[in-house]
């Protein structure tokens, strides 16, 4: 067990995990492998000032640049299982991560790409009078944290359907955003972190946790590997400032920044 009381295992066991499949299933599980969501017609006039576009992009990239970084192609739905590996657990030690945050029991915490609620479902008994939002783009996923929400009989979560462009999230109502291996994959960084800055209370926090882009030696796709260099690059453009990096996980940069106001 952890000081925090909360154990390194997985909380979902193996039946859960197979049901929140079958659930994906049920609601139109596709063969595909990744999403790459189509460029808004509304958006397209910003995209020339704000983003570049290339014609031949990199195998795990959609080809659209953001202050010199390729975006990376999005893991759909359909990697569900993945993200609740029983491996996950030693790879990525996400108790540190929980543990790093310093969470106040009434926090309010947002998870942007909460995907199947890896990390929501750990942070709900650190915020018992607080609650977790647990932000995803994808209707499926939606569904599958619903599922486990009730499973996990967790009322302080709350799922959020969001868009590529904006969390959809009070003003000045968070107290922390933690983004887990997903921020390098956003087609909108900047329109979407404009937005979550503007969620943020003042002297709220942003947590990323990525892998080192500095180290070829892990075996992660590379747009799928950030640098500490470039995180610091695309959190400025939108106002945020850098207050550490802990080093504390395997393969991973763990990077707070703080909204001054």
């Amino acid at each position: 067990m952890s000081v925090s009381g909360i154990s390194d295992r997985p909380l979902l066991s193996k039946a859960l995990v197979k049901r929140a499949i079958a659930c994906l299933v049920i609601i139109g599980l596709g063969l595909w492998l990744t999403i790459v969501s189509p460029l808004p017609a509304a958006a397209s006039a910003d995209v020339a000032s704000i983003y570049q576009q290339r014609d031949r992009h990199r195998s795990d990239g959609i080809g659209k640049i953001y202050l010199g970084r390729e975006i990376a192609q999005v893991m759909g739905h359909q990697g569900a299982a993945w993200l609740e590996r029983s491996s996950r657990s030693w790879e990525e030690q996400p108790q540190k991560v929980v543990e790093a945050l310093d969470l106040q029991p009434s926090d309010v915490v947002a998870d942007i790409g909460a995907g199947t609620g890896y990390f929501s479902f750990r942070l709900s008994p650190l915020v018992p009078t607080g609650k977790v939002l647990a932000v995803e783009v994808q209707p499926e996923m939606i569904e599958v944290l619903n599922f486990l929400k009730q499973e996990n009989q967790a009322t302080n979560v709350e799922p959020v359907l969001g868009t590529v462009q904006d969390p959809h999230l009070p003003p000045a109502s968070v107290d922390l955003a933690l983004m887990v291996d997903a921020y390098h994959e956003f087609e909108y960084p900047q329109e979407m972190m404009t937005a979550l800055v503007r969620s943020l209370k003042p002297g709220g926090r942003v947590v990323l946790v990525e892998y080192r882009g500095e180290n070829p030696l892990i075996a992660i796709k590379a747009l799928h590997k950030m640098t500490q260099r470039q995180v610091k690059k695309e959190m400025q453009a939108v106002g945020l400032v850098w207050q550490e990096t802990k080093n504390l996980l395997p393969q991973q940069h763990l990077m707070i920044f703080r909204k001054l106001a």
